[in-house]
């Protein structure tokens, strides 16, 4: 019997091993929210609260129900930046390297259970992509780590011991995309203050550059001409976004009294950028986004859905999808038989699996959209970006998450697992069931528009 249970796991796709770890951690993370010492006695902490921001937590989102900063403990907010942890490493990356720890080698089903989860472009470089999963991670965590603690004790007169503690769990939530805040009212009350967004931007975008490209550029960092197209595509795609971002909230917001009107020109442009920055799946917020122009909202549900980097930390549908999808309709509009970018040509695979994704991603932005408004009464806007920050695991919030009640928090959390686990695992699942037709049909032409 433990024989036969041993080979029927063994047979699982790798990207069921995902989906099942993903639940496991998140299973386990609840259990330990709903300790008595995970939470404040005042905060009345029951099953659903728990459940929902370990999903939240786990799939590195920012969604809450219930006030990080109020409602648990010490314990409890380790608990919560232990799951971000795992998240974003990816459970099939935390297990590779214990993997390579004990064993000094990984089997290859697991191996292409991890691949599925960090995005590795290449089977064979696994073991160092894995390990470089875990080295970039602790650099840049540590590095910001202390550089936040730095401007909370210093800058903003917190305690030591609370300085540290904040600067710590604002690093990790940070670099894992996260949005998880020590405050209230996130980083609203550091609108004004370049090191502390500064510094969290700069985690945010390293996070969700994706640990492929980020070994690329240690290997190669100085012969641009020498990187792959992925790497090209995403640094070219991710910059642009964030520089439209950045000008599409402060052409929108100028005016706005309740977001950038009362600010100087240079906290203007502070905190434009920031918010240029973090709908790229981070979920800070330095502006209220209860306060927001519609305009400002739309543009924000729209780099939401696209989202951050494959193979990392974010979510969305990823910036090489969505540039993918605009070369081909590019080299549609040109006239051209083959869809080329950075002087190579894009495999047909590649872009029937970037239509796949995004579909797919609009499709349950849509259904969740229906379903939250239809369950909750709220205005589409709302909800619409309330749905899109979830499937995106963005965790950004018009203020509306605690108020929505049970069905629709169950609509939440599926897309929050869904948005996490779902494109990573779809994706994968379409190279593997690759495969070569014995035959081909006639061909024949519908008509299009």
């Amino acid at each position: 019997m433990r024989g036969g249970r041993q080979t029927i796991l063994g047979r699982r796709h790798p990207t069921q091993v995902v989906v099942l770890g993903f639940l496991a951690v998140i299973g386990v993370g609840t259990v330990l929210l709903r300790l008595p010492i995970a939470s404040e006695p005042s905060a009345d902490i029951g099953l659903r609260e728990a459940l929902f921001t370990s999903t939240s937590a786990a799939t590195v989102t920012g969604l809450i129900v219930v006030d990080t900063s109020t409602a648990w403990t010490t314990f409890g907010q380790v608990v919560i930046l232990a799951l971000i942890q795992v998240g974003g490493f990816g459970l099939m990356a935390v297990s590779s390297v214990v993997a390579v720890v004990l064993a000094r080698r990984i089997g290859l089903r697991h191996r292409m259970a991890a691949q599925a989860e960090t995005g590795a472009l290449r089977l064979g470089d696994l073991r160092s992509v894995v390990l470089g999963v875990v080295g970039w991670s602790l650099v840049v965590e540590g590095a910001a780590a202390v550089l936040l603690s730095g401007g909370f004790v210093v800058i903003h007169g917190e305690g030591l011991a609370r300085g540290t503690w904040m600067g710590l769990f604002h690093s990790v939530s940070a670099f894992n995309n996260a949005g998880f805040a020590l405050q209230s009212d996130s980083l609203e009350r550091y609108v004004d203050d370049p090191w502390t967004t500064g510094i969290i931007s700069v985690a945010i975008i390293l996070g969700g550059l994706g640990f492929p490209v980020l070994m690329e550029l240690r290997r190669q960092l100085g012969s641009p001409r020498w990187w792959s197209v992925h790497t090209k595509m995403t640094l070219t795609t991710t910059l642009s976004l964030f520089a439209l971002g950045a000008l599409a909230v402060l052409a929108l917001e100028w005016t706005n009294p309740d977001t950038l009107g009362a600010l100087g020109v240079g906290d203007k442009l502070t905190a434009s950028w920031f918010q240029g920055v973090t709908p790229r799946t981070a979920g800070f917020n330095s502006l209220d986004y209860g306060a927001l122009r519609e305009g400002t909202l739309l543009v924000t549900v729209v780099l939401m859905f696209i989202g951050a980097a494959s193979g990392s930390t974010g979510g969305g549908i990823k910036v090489t999808t969505f540039a993918l999808l605009g070369f081909a309709i590019w080299a549609e509009v040109r006239g051209q038989r083959e869809v080329e970018a950075f002087r190579r040509r894009l495999p047909g695979t590649a872009q029937r699996q970037a239509l796949a994704v995004a579909l797919i991603g609009v499709a349950a932005v849509v259904a969740g959209t229906l379903a939250l408004v239809t369950l909750s009464g709220i205005d589409l806007t709302s909800g619409l970006f309330e749905t899109t920050s979830a499937f995106s695991t963005v965790g950004l919030s018009t203020g509306v998450t605690d108020t929505l009640g049970g069905p629709s928090e169950v609509v939440l959390g599926v897309l929050m697992f869904a948005g996490r686990a779902g494109p990573v695992t779809l994706a994968a699942a379409l190279v593997l069931r690759e495969r070569d037709s014995r035959y081909r049909y006639p061909e024949e032409r519908p008509l299009v528009g």
